[in-house]
């Protein structure tokens, strides 16, 4: 099979075969560590194995969380920011399949976290307690699903009033008026890039991403007669409306600063154009969006294809262009943080948005 002929399902799979055969699963980067890096790669996997049911990627991801957590629930994991709660996304659903109570009191471990955390005067959870009184657009995706999801399971639905409070706050305090949305914000103030409303300067691709994929994942996860679905439902379909003109006209990708495409320095990054590609697809997947955005989708998984992925020697996966991990900063900051290959942001970014671009073809 050539490279032309590879499916997005087989490209997903190739990128998990890759790292799986580059590391045993603790040692993924960084190793031995409870981290959100290893848990979105293994949040695609999740994904690619329910799709597919081949057990050799349920046993990856289940050997990660076992090697970290001991038989009786205990684990280390940082307990100072939403970032910890992410890879708790794992063990729900290992809770659910196999009824071991470990998994369970582990991720209650994580779900105490919320009455510990930090939060600014209108109730919005620090990101971590070394950014004081700022909030990310990236701590609804590393708090939100796993809050939503753990309440429903264990009979704690104030957890998705809780949730949806958050995002309220984000939206309220970081929504451009170009329809995209700013990094975060401080509330106080006092930080060196805030702007006179506290927000950040910029719009970066990736917390971008991370809010347009949560968001398009949250209207799916409350009941059919949830208040917040319609309005979330509005929320991701003016993002994607706004997104769609920023999208690179001859490659499909984004801008790691979303909306200075016209700088030359500016550089179209892999991890948010995977994250922009796989809320597109599922929003036209799950019908909350026109299904003509799904050539807007099919665009960028092609151009990602194209300009961002090749197969080495070897034919193992490589995903370039991807920004390593980053705070909040001024434009010079986002476009000169080091670009990485294979670096877990993006690789699991690819992988979740390829099982869309492959389940809107059941759709077609």
């Amino acid at each position: 099979m050539t490279v032309k002929q590879l499916s997005a399902l087989d490209w997903a799979k190739k990128a998990c075969d890759t790292l799986m055969e580059q590391y045993e699963p603790i040692a993924l980067p960084p190793e031995n560590r409870w981290h959100y890096h290893q848990g979105v790669f293994l949040c695609g996997m999740q994904d690619l194995y329910n799709y597919t049911g081949e057990e050799k990627y349920f046993k990856y991801y289940k050997e990660y969380v076992d090697k970290l957590v001991d038989g009786e629930g205990n684990f280390y994991f940082a307990r100072s920011e939403l970032d910890a709660i992410q890879p708790g996304l794992l063990l729900l659903p290992l809770y659910e399949k196999t009824k071991d109570k470990r998994y369970k009191v582990a991720a209650t471990k994580l779900r105490n976290l919320l009455h510990t955390l930090n939060k600014t005067k209108e109730g919005g959870f620090w990101h971590k307690d070394k950014y004081p009184y700022q909030m990310w657009l990236d701590g609804l995706y590393m708090g939100g699903p796993f809050t939503i999801r753990y309440g429903q399971l264990f009979d704690e639905p104030e957890l998705t009033d809780l949730v949806m409070e958050q995002e309220r706050l984000m939206r309220k305090n970081t929504k451009k008026e170009n329809g995209l949305y700013y990094h975060g914000y401080d509330e106080s103030k006092q930080t060196p890039w805030a702007t006179e409303k506290g927000h950040a300067p910029e719009v970066w691709g990736r917390a971008l991403g991370w809010y347009a994929m949560v968001t398009t994942n949250f209207i799916e996860m409350l009941e059919e007669d949830h208040p917040k679905r319609a309005e979330l439902t509005g929320v991701v379909q003016e993002l994607i409306a706004a997104l769609i003109t920023f999208q690179d006209e001859e490659t499909g990708l984004w801008y790691q600063v979303v909306d200075k495409q016209e700088q030359p320095d500016n550089y179209l990054e892999s991890s948010c154009s995977c994250l922009f590609t796989y809320a597109i697809a599922k929003a036209v997947n799950k019908g909350y969006v026109d299904s003509s955005y799904r050539s807007n989708a099919e665009k960028a998984y092609q151009g990602l294809l194209d300009h961002k992925v090749v197969l080495n020697d070897e034919g193992h996966f490589q995903l370039k262009d991807i920004c390593i991990g980053t705070s909040i900063g001024t434009y010079d900051y986002y476009v000169h943080r080091e670009i990485s290959v294979n670096d877990l942001h993006g690789v699991g970014a690819f992988i979740l948005a390829s099982i869309q671009l492959e389940r809107g073809k059941e759709d077609n």
